[in-house]
């Protein structure tokens, strides 16, 4: 193949963002050779609108792993809709590894809430080339066009968490940057790349996955940020969290339904951490530091008080020693299987 492009989404219970994913990415003025949509087991009958759409030929199983083509406008659409929800880093694992043994130059992956202009994978394909380079990023902005500055940016493994920094206008003024990581919205990888690092870390279910990814990447070449590409994402940061005052103090807190997506982010950060930061002493401060914060948080602002302080102690402790066990923290909540 020459510069064969696969892309891959990764989707769950937000079927009408997926198809509008999708439709961008059919309608790119360079033409992909593939898509592959990774369904997480959705429970919204993201697969009967899909058949209603026409992207799918008939309904999957599932209970079983199903996967199914469907060529449309010279494009390959292959659907795989997992038998559980195995998160989004789980999900780009499936993904990818599908693209790679399938022998694209290119894999482009991207959540299902990105939408990348008509012309972002044609302003990619000038730096195919570039030496000593293993993966192209674009610009990633909301759907006001506002750059999301904090999902491009630099590892700093010299002090304690976090370990990167998002980039700056001044990043985005030149033709491109060199920067460390992108988050896995718009991020090209080059499949001699993938050949030498293998796939995305599973095992950390969601959160930081990208930032784990980018650094096997720089270990094997440059990230060139490509201001001229641009793909638009449509979700917030703080999305399923409430303000809370106390004292006259405002914050951001997570309503305890939907607590169980934070331990990820916390247990992985500090495994990432521990793996990678060159200031252990600086390091572990950081993390006791957040701790203590964490636990003042919850006295002051929070509902369910005792098993919210024996969720962040288990995310914490589970990121010290590597416990990838992804059915904890709703065990831990609600009492889930």
């Amino acid at each position: 193949m020459n510069n064969s492009v696969c892309a891959v989404v990764v989707t769950f219970n937000r079927k009408e963002l997926l198809t509008k994913c999708i439709s961008s990415l059919l309608d790119q003025t360079l033409k992909l050779q593939t898509i592959i949509i990774v369904d997480n087991n959705s429970t919204d009958k993201t697969e009967e609108l899909l058949l209603q759409e026409g992207y799918i030929k008939s309904l999957p199983d599932t209970k079983q792993k199903s996967v199914q083509e469907k060529t449309i406008q010279e494009v390959k659409l292959r659907y795989i809709r997992l038998p559980e929800n195995m998160g989004g880093a789980g999900g780009f694992y499936e993904g990818v590894k599908t693209a790679y043994e399938d022998n694209y130059d290119w894999i482009w992956i991207m959540d299902d809430d990105a939408f990348p202009t008509k012309t972002c994978l044609e302003n990619l394909k000038p730096y195919y080339n570039l030496e000593d380079t293993v993966a192209l990023a674009s610009l990633k902005v909301d759907l006001k066009n506002n750059i999301l500055y904090h999902h491009r940016g630099y590892f700093n493994f010299t002090h304690g968490l976090p370990i990167q920094e998002h980039i700056t206008q001044e990043d985005t003024q030149t033709e491109t940057t060199d920067i460390d990581m992108a988050s896995f919205v718009g991020l090209l990888i080059k499949k001699e790349a993938i050949t030498n690092i293998g796939y995305p870390k599973k095992e950390f279910f969601i959160h930081a996955d990208d930032l784990e990814y980018c650094i096997r990447l720089r270990s094997q070449g440059k990230i060139k940020l490509i201001n001229k590409s641009i793909i638009k994402h449509a979700e917030g940061s703080v999305q399923g969290t409430f303000k809370k005052t106390v004292l006259g103090i405002t914050v951001d807190r997570r309503p305890y339904k939907k607590l169980w997506i934070n331990y990820y982010m916390q247990r992985n950060l500090i495994w990432l951490g521990r793996k990678y930061s060159q200031n252990k002493l600086s390091l572990y401060t950081t993390i006791i530091k957040n701790y203590l914060m964490t636990l003042i948080g919850i006295i002051l602002f929070d509902d369910h008080k005792i098993k919210r302080i024996k969720f962040y102690t288990n995310a914490y402790t589970d990121g010290l020693k590597s416990n990838f066990n992804n059915k904890k923290p709703k065990q831990i909540l609600y009492g889930e299987d």
